[in-house]
C-alpha cells in the first residue's frame, strides 16, 4: 500500500465516520473531503471543483425542478388521485395500487418529491378506510424507491454510475437501460409486500381503535382530549391586569391557552401581550398535575432572614467565574439547572457577557464563548472545573465583587414553608418550581442545621427555610395561579367555539426544509403562524409536554391547533406536508398538459439521442418556467442543495480513489476473496457490500465511493463492466433497511407511527427479495461480457 492509497483511504475512513455519527451534515462533510483532497494534492484545483459542472450534477436538480412542474401543474396529482381512487378498500388491492402508481411517478419524477406528493394521497385513503396508516405509507415509500430503479432519470445513483462509465471511457447507460431489471425489481417486491411483506408491517396503529384520521380524533390518537380543562380568573385576582405572558399560565407549567370567554366574546389564542380581567375564562390545555403542583407554593412565606442565612453559606461554598472555553459543549445551549448539578456539582448563579449581567431567567439564554458563569461549588466541585475542557478559565469571586458587580443581594431571598403545607414530602424538582420561575436552591435550613446544595429530588419538609435565587415578585404570579378556579368541564361556549372555529392540522417536515433540527422555541409557531403546537409524534411515541425543548427532526408528525382561516394558509407552507383535511390552493392545471409535452419531449430527445441528457433536462426545466408552470423562485426552492453538494464534493473522491490505486487495491482485496469462483459471485459479493452500506453511506456518496472500485474488478476479471454496474446501481437506490438511507424512508416515519426496528422487519427481506429478482435478471438482459485480448 503506497502513501497516496493510505491517505485517500484515511479521508474516506474519517467521511464514513462523520456520515455514521451525523456529527457534521452530509453536504459538510462531502465540502471538507473535497478540501482535504485538494490541499494534500491528490487531485489538482479543476478535478476537485469538477462536480459542480458534472453532467449527472446538473441533471439531478434539473430533475428537482421538473418534478416540481409536474407536481404544481396537477399532473402527478390528478393521476395519482385517479388510480388510488379505483382501488377500493382491500389491503392487498391498495398496497399493489399504490406502490405501482408511487413507482410509475418516479420512473421520471424525483423519488423524494413522489414519496411528498403521495403522502398526504395515501392519508386521505386511510381517512376513507379502515385501513391503518402504518399499513399503507411503508409500501408507498418502497415504491418510490423501486421505481427509480427503472430509468436513468428515476434516481442520482443511476446517473452517477452512467457518469462515471463515461469517465471511464466504457459505453454509457441509455435512458431506457435501467428499465427490463428496475421493473422486474419493482414487480417483485411489489408482490412480496403485498401477499407476504404487509404481515410484517406494525398491526396496531398509534392509538388501539383507531380507524381514521380526521379533525375529529387527532386530540384521541394525541391523547390530547384528557388535557383540556377551563380556568377562572376571580374578580379581585392578583392576575387581573397584568399580560398573559406576566401572568405565567402558559409558561409555568407548559399550558397552552386555547381561547379566552370574556363576556362571551371568545378570542381565539390570545397574544402574549392580552391583558388578563377578572372573570375571565381561559380554555387551556396541558397536564392540571402539574399545574396543581406548582400553584401549592403559593402557600409559602418570605422571610427576612436572607442575609444571616446567605452568610453561613459563602462561608462554607466557593464562589468561582468560569469563563465557556471555544470549543465547548456548552456553546449555544441553554443553562440547565439541573444537568449542572449532576455534571459539574454547582449551581449557576449568574451569566456575565462583557459588561452585561443576567442573574435571571438565564435557562432561557444561550451560551456564547467567552461567557463567564457565576458558579457556587464546594471545594471538590471548583477543584473539578479546573480540570474540565468546558471551561478555558477559573476565577475566585470575592464578596466584592458579588455585591458590587452581581448585585446578588438583590437576588437572594429566604422563603418558609408552613408546617402544614401540601409542598411537604415534596421534592423541588417535583413541583417544577425551578423550570417555571427559574429558582435556584442554594441551601435549607431544618432544625438548625444548614445542608448546602441540596439535591433536586431532596425532599422538602414543613418548617423548612428555603434559601432562593431568584426574582420575589414571582410569588405574586404564583398566588394568583393560586387564585385560579378550575373545572375540568369545558362550557358549551367554549367548547362550541373550538369545534367549529378551531381546527387542528397534522403535518410532517417536508424534504426539503430548513427547519430541521432546530428548536420548536426558535420557530414559534403562535407569533410567525397563529398557530400553537400542541403535540409530536416521534419514534414510536407522543410528545405532549416540554415542547419548546424539543429540536425538530425529519420525521416527526406534528400536530398544531388554530383558526380555521390560519390552518387554511399554513397547508401551503413549503416547509411542511399537511395529512388532515384543509383547503389548498389547487394546483393550477390548465398547465398540466403543457407540463405532459415538456417531459415527454425531454424524454424522446433523451431516447432518440438528440441531446445529451443533462442538456434536455436544463432545457426542460427552463421551458417549465418561462411557460408559468412553476416561478424561479419556486424553481431554486425545488431544488434539494444538500443531495447537490453532497455529489459534488464526494465526486473528488472517486477521481483520487481511481487515480491513485485506491480503488484497485480494494478491488483486489475484494477479488482474493471472491475472485477465485468466477464473476457472478463477485458482482453478487459487490451488490451485497453496497447494499449493507446504505444503512450508514447517503447513496449518491456510496455510488461515487463504489463506482471506481466496481471498474477496477471488473477490469481485472476481464469483463466489460456494465453488468457489474448495473448491479451496484440496483443495490444503491434499494435502500430499505433503515429510516435514515433514504429520505423518503423518514418522510413516513412520522406519520406511520414506525419505529426504526420496523424498517428492519420489512427492509431486511425486501432487500433480499430484490437482491435475487436482480441476480435472477441481469444474466438475462446484462450478460457477462468477455473484453477481447
Amino acid at each position: 500500500m503506497t502513501y497516496e492509497i493510505a491517505l485517500v483511504l484515511g479521508i474516506l475512513g474519517v467521511a464514513l465516520v462523520l456520515f455514521v455519527t451525523e456529527v457534521l451534515r452530509m453536504d459538510l462533510v462531502a465540502l471538507l473531503v473535497l478540501v482535504a483532497l485538494a490541499i494534500t494534492g491528490l487531485v489538482d484545483t479543476q478535478s476537485a471543483l469538477a462536480g459542480f459542472s458534472n453532467p449527472a450534477v446538473i441533471t439531478v436538480w434539473a430533475m428537482f425542478i421538473l418534478s416540481d412542474g409536474l407536481t404544481r401543474t396537477g399532473i402527478a396529482d390528478i393521476l395519482g388521485t385517479l388510480v388510488i381512487r379505483i382501488a377500493g378498500k382491500q389491503e392487498f388491492v391498495l398496497i399493489v395500487v399504490i406502490m405501482l402508481v408511487s413507482g410509475g411517478l418516479s420512473t421520471f419524477m424525483n423519488n423524494i418529491g413522489v414519496a411528498a406528493l403521495m403522502l398526504p394521497v395515501v392519508m386521505d385513503v386511510v381517512r376513507r378506510t379502515e385501513i391503518s396508516a402504518s399499513r399503507l405509507l411503508m409500501p408507498m415509500a418502497y415504491g418510490t424507491l423501486l421505481g427509480g430503479l427503472t430509468t436513468l432519470v428515476g434516481t442520482p445513483p443511476n446517473l452517477l454510475i452512467a457518469d462515471a462509465l463515461s469517465a471511464a471511457g466504457e459505453q454509457t447507460f441509455g435512458l431506457l437501460d435501467f428499465f427490463p431489471v428496475g421493473t422486474g425489481a419493482l414487480l417483485a417486491g411489489t408482490v412480496f409486500i403485498a401477499l407476504a411483506g404487509r404481515l410484517l408491517l406494525p398491526k396496531q396503529p398509534r392509538v388501539q381503535g383507531e380507524k381514521q384520521r380526521s379533525q375529529r380524533n387527532l386530540r384521541q390518537l394525541y391523547g390530547l382530549q384528557e388535557r383540556t380543562f377551563t380556568l377562572k380568573i376571580p374578580r379581585q385576582s392578583i392576575l387581573a391586569g397584568k399580560s398573559l405572558a406576566a401572568s405565567r399560565i402558559g409558561s409555568a407549567v407548559g399550558l397552552i391557552v386555547v381561547a379566552l370567554d370574556r363576556y362571551g366574546r371568545i378570542e381565539a389564542l390570545p397574544s402574549a401581550k392580552t391583558i388578563l380581567q377578572g372573570g375571565d375564562k381561559l380554555l387551556v390545555q396541558g397536564r392540571l398535575d402539574r399545574f396543581e403542583e406548582l400553584r401549592r407554593w403559593g402557600e409559602v412565606i418570605i422571610e427576612r432572614e436572607a442575609p444571616l442565612l446567605q452568610s453561613l453559606v459563602n462561608e462554607r461554598v466557593q464562589l468561582v467565574e468560569a469563563t465557556i472555553a471555544a470549543d465547548s459543549a456548552l456553546v449555544k445551549s441553554l443553562v440547565n439547572h439541573t444537568e449542572y448539578r449532576r455534571q459539574f456539582g454547582t449551581n449557576v448563579l449568574a451569566i456575565r457577557r462583557d459588561e452585561l449581567i443576567r442573574r435571571v431567567g438565564i435557562n432561557k439564554v444561550p451560551l456564547r464563548a467567552g461567557d463567564r458563569l457565576l458558579l457556587q461549588g464546594n471545594n471538590d466541585a471548583i477543584a473539578d472545573l479546573n480540570r474540565s475542557p468546558e471551561f478555558s478559565e477559573i476565577t475566585v469571586v470575592d464578596e466584592n465583587a458579588l455585591t458590587n458587580v452581581y448585585r446578588m443581594q438583590e437576588s437572594v431571598f429566604v422563603i418558609r414553608i408552613p408546617r402544614d403545607s401540601q409542598l411537604g414530602g415534596k421534592s423541588l424538582a417535583e413541583t417544577r418550581l425551578g423550570e417555571a420561575f427559574d429558582f435556584r436552591l442554594l441551601a435549607t435550613f431544618r432544625e438548625n442545621a444548614l445542608q448546602l446544595m441540596p439535591e433536586p429530588d431532596e425532599l422538602l419538609l414543613g418548617g423548612d427555610l428555603l434559601l432562593l435565587q431568584g426574582r420575589p415578585e414571582d410569588f405574586d404570579e404564583l398566588r394568583g395561579l393560586q387564585e385560579l378556579e378550575i373545572d375540568s368541564a369545558v362550557s358549551a361556549q367554549l367548547s362550541s367555539y373550538e369545534s367549529d372555529r378551531l381546527a387542528m392540522l397534522e403535518v410532517t417536515l417536508a424534504p426539503q426544509s430548513d427547519l430541521a433540527g432546530q428548536q420548536i422555541s426558535d420557530i414559534n409557531f403562535r407569533e410567525k403562524f397563529g398557530l400553537e403546537l400542541v403535540a409530536v409524534w416521534r419514534s414510536g411515541e407522543t410528545i405532549r409536554s416540554d415542547l419548546n425543548q424539543l429540536r425538530l427532526e425529519f420525521g416527526d408528525a406534528l400536530v398544531l391547533l388554530g383558526p380555521r382561516t390560519k390552518i387554511n394558509v399554513f397547508a401551503d407552507e413549503p416547509d411542511f406536508i399537511t395529512m388532515t383535511p384543509a383547503p389548498k390552493a389547487p394546483p393550477d392545471i390548465k398547465r398540466a398538459p403543457l407540463a405532459g409535452i415538456i417531459m415527454v419531449a425531454m424524454v424522446l430527445s433523451v431516447w432518440l439521442d438528440l441531446l445529451p441528457i443533462a442538456i434536455a433536462a436544463i432545457g426542460a426545466a427552463i421551458t417549465m418556467v418561462t411557460t408559468g408552470c412553476l416561478t424561479m423562485e419556486q424553481a431554486y426552492r425545488a431544488i434539494d442543495w444538500r443531495a447537490v453538494f453532497l455529489i459534488a464534493g464526494m465526486l473528488p473522491l472517486g477521481v483520487a480513489m481511481a487515480d491513485t490505486g485506491a480503488a484497485a487495491y480494494i478491488a483486489g482485496e475484494v477479488m482474493n476473496l471472491l475472485g477465485d469462483h468466477g464473476p457472478w459471485p463477485v458482482i453478487a459479493g459487490l451488490y451485497a457490500l453496497t447494499s449493507l452500506a446504505t444503512m450508514i453511506v447517503p447513496t449518491p456518496a456510496l455510488v461515487v465511493l463504489m463506482s471506481p472500485i466496481v471498474l477496477s474488478a471488473s477490469a481485472e476479471m476481464g469483463i466489460m463492466p456494465q453488468t457489474a454496474m448495473m448491479a451496484v446501481a440496483m443495490a444503491a437506490s434499494a435502500s430499505f433497511t433503515s429510516p435514515i438511507s433514504h429520505p423518503a424512508n423518514i418522510l413516513v416515519m412520522g406519520p406511520g407511527g414506525y419505529r426504526f426496528v420496523d424498517y428492519i422487519k420489512l427492509g431486511a427481506p425486501l432487500t433480499l427479495v430484490v437482491f435475487v429478482a436482480v441476480m435472477l435478471l441481469l444474466p438475462l438482459f446484462w450478460p457477462i461480457s468477455y473484453v477481447n485480448p
